[in-house]
């Protein structure tokens, strides 16, 4: 069979054009993954974007990004969970040298956050000390009241548990749970604004650590002037330090 002389120089002509590509760039697999899941979020998160400046859509559209994120991180199963929050708290601990700072504020787990108290059990033993947030008044700052492993406790605010005694200590860092987060390092919680409240009140500001899981991350919070980012913010998969920078006192 003979050969088709304008089709073989067709080929050979796509050929050499394909050659003469520049190779195209790939992220490696875990960047991949991450870029991936994070543009799955931003299209599946609070649905879209209000207008930054409407204070009262924002607030509706974060409710509703809340929301979501709670249930993103229930769906991961205890499992998946613990063993992320593992990853994490090791990354922690390979960045952070919590030795540097005498008192860290940590926090009672609450539905699926990362369990930090063997963190805050190991810096007690190494001489140092922890503290739990204290809901003292509703809108006021937070407190940090001293603790330790088998010190009394009682229920505080969504009955978690707080200590007996009230020791106020001052953080030099805090380890806060992120319900998601944003590239620029700023958190979102579940809506009371405490700890924004009580950073913006504090004379010394502490180190703050936003401790989550990655796949809470969400492209923006759309953050508001009261909004304080974090001072880095550390998953099983980074950390990373805010890109913002957070006003001073």
């Amino acid at each position: 069979m003979s050969s088709n002389p304008e089709r073989e120089g067709s080929r050979q002509s796509a050929a050499d054009s394909k050659q003469s590509e520049p190779p195209r760039e790939y992220s490696s697999p875990a960047c991949l993954m991450h870029e991936l899941e994070s543009e799955f979020l931003a299209a599946d998160i609070g649905g879209p974007l209000p207008d930054a400046s409407d204070w009262e859509s924002v607030k509706a559209w974060r409710k509703r990004a809340r929301e979501a994120l709670l249930q993103r991180r229930e769906a991961l199963g205890a499992r998946e969970r613990r063993e992320r929050g593992e990853r994490a708290k090791e990354r922690l601990l390979q960045s952070v040298d919590l030795k540097a700072y005498p008192v860290i504020g940590i926090y009672w787990p609450f539905r699926g956050e990362i369990d930090v108290r063997d963190i805050a059990r190991a810096h007690i033993e190494a001489g140092g000390e922890a503290a739990l947030p204290v809901v003292v008044q509703k809108g006021a700052p937070l407190e940090f009241w001293r603790w330790y492993p088998d010190r009394k406790m009682d229920r505080g605010v969504w009955n978690l548990p707080i200590p007996k005694e009230r020791e106020v200590v001052q953080p030099d860092a805090l380890i806060v749970p992120l319900v998601g987060f944003d590239r620029a390092g700023y958190r979102l919680g579940y809506g009371g604004g405490y700890y924004d409240r009580t950073l913006a009140a504090m004379a010394r500001r502490p180190v703050c650590i936003g401790l989550g899981y990655s796949a809470c991350e969400i492209p923006s919070i759309l953050p508001q002037p009261h909004d304080i980012p974090m001072t880095m913010i550390v998953t099983e998969g980074f950390c990373r330090p805010a890109q913002a920078q957070a006003p001073r006192p």
